[in-house]
C-alpha cells in the first residue's frame, strides 16, 4: 500500500513538475482548465438549449436554472456562453492546425532547398505580410461572404505566414552546421534530414507561436463576428453574442459582460501559457 502511495506520488510529481517551473505557463493552463471545466462539464448540470427562444423568459434574472439569466430571446446565457466556448476553441485549434500544416512544409522546402522556391515563396510572404493581418481577413472575408467557414480560411490564407517565415529562418541557419553537412556527406536523403535534424529544432518555437496565435484568432474571430462578418445568427458565438447584447448594454450589461469576460480570459489564460513555454523552451533567448 506504502508503495502503490509512493509511487502515485512521484506520478504527480513528474506530471506537474514542468508547470512548476513555469509559473506564467501554470496559471495559464489552470485558467484555460477552469474555462473547460465550465464550457463542457457545465452544461450537464444546467442542460439548457443554448438556441431555445421563450419569450416569456427573456432578460431573467440569474437563478439556479439559468445560472447567468437570460438574453432578450429568453436564451439562457449560459448555455450560450458554454456553446460559445467550445465552438470558438475549435475554430482556433482548426485554423491554427490548417496555418501549421500549409506554413511548416513550405519553410522547411524554402529554408533547406533555397533557389527559386525560397524565393518565390518569400515573394508571397512579403506580398500578404505587407498589409496588417486584421485588415487582409476583413477583405478576404468579404469577398467570400459572412459565414464561419469563410472567416476561418481567410484567417488561415493571411496568418499561415507567420510560420513559413519561422521555419525558413530556422532552415536557414541549422542547413550550413556540421552536423547537417555530416549527415549530407553520409549519404542522407534531404526528407531524411529534414525529418531527423531540421524538424526537432523548430518545435519548440513553433508550440510557442502557436500558443500565442489562438489568443489572436480568436480575438480575431470574435471582432468579425462582432461586425457580421463571421458566425450568423442564431450561432452562440462569443462575438456574435456582444452585437447582441449591444442594444441592451445600458438596461442589462451583462449581455456584453459575460461574453466580453469569457474572450478576455481566454486570450489572457493563452498568453501566460505562450509566455511560460517561451521563458522553458527559448533556451537561447534566456542565455
Amino acid at each position: 500500500m506504502e508503495l502503490t502511495k509512493i509511487g502515485q506520488k512521484s506520478m504527480r510529481q513528474r506530471l506537474l513538475m514542468p508547470f512548476l517551473h513555469m509559473p506564467l505557463a501554470g496559471i495559464g493552463l489552470a485558467l484555460l482548465a477552469a474555462l473547460l471545466l465550465l464550457a463542457y462539464i457545465g452544461p450537464l448540470i444546467w442542460p439548457n438549449d443554448p438556441l431555445t427562444v421563450d419569450m416569456s423568459k427573456r432578460l431573467l434574472a440569474p437563478s439556479w436554472q439559468y445560472p447567468l439569466g437570460t438574453d432578450h430571446l429568453g436564451r439562457c446565457l449560459f448555455g450560450r456562453l458554454a456553446a460559445g466556448a467550445q465552438t470558438t476553441l475549435s475554430v482556433a485549434v482548426l485554423a491554427l492546425v490548417a496555418m501549421a500544416l500549409i506554413g511548416i512544409p513550405a519553410g522547411l522546402l524554402a529554408g533547406y532547398r533555397r533557389g527559386r522556391i525560397d524565393a518565390w515563396l518569400m515573394r508571397i510572404v512579403d506580398t500578404v505580410g505587407a498589409f496588417p493581418d486584421f485588415i487582409m481577413v476583413i477583405a478576404f472575408t468579404g469577398f467570400l461572404g459572412p459565414s464561419l467557414f469563410n472567416l476561418i480560411l481567410s484567417v488561415v490564407l493571411v496568418n499561415w505566414i507567420g510560420y513559413a517565415r519561422l521555419v525558413r529562418g530556422i532552415a536557414l541557419s541549422e542547413r550550413e552546421k556540421e552536423y547537417v553537412l555530416a549527415a549530407r556527406a553520409a549519404g542522407s536523403s534531404g526528407l531524411m534530414i529534414v525529418w531527423r535534424h531540421l524538424l526537432p529544432n523548430i518545435i519548440s518555437p513553433v508550440i510557442v507561436l502557436a500558443a500565442l496565435d489562438i489568443g489572436k484568432i480568436i480575438l480575431m474571430v470574435a471582432s468579425l463576428s462582432y461586425v457580421g462578418l463571421g458566425a450568423q445568427p442564431p450561432s452562440p458565438e462569443w462575438g456574435a453574442m456582444l452585437n447582441d447584447g449591444r442594444a441592451y448594454f445600458q438596461s442589462h450589461p451583462s449581455l456584453m459582460l459575460y461574453p466580453g469576460l469569457a474572450i478576455m480570459l481566454v486570450v489572457v489564460a493563452f498568453n501566460l501559457l505562450s509566455e511560460g513555454l517561451r521563458d522553458k523552451l527559448d533556451v537561447r533567448g534566456r542565455k
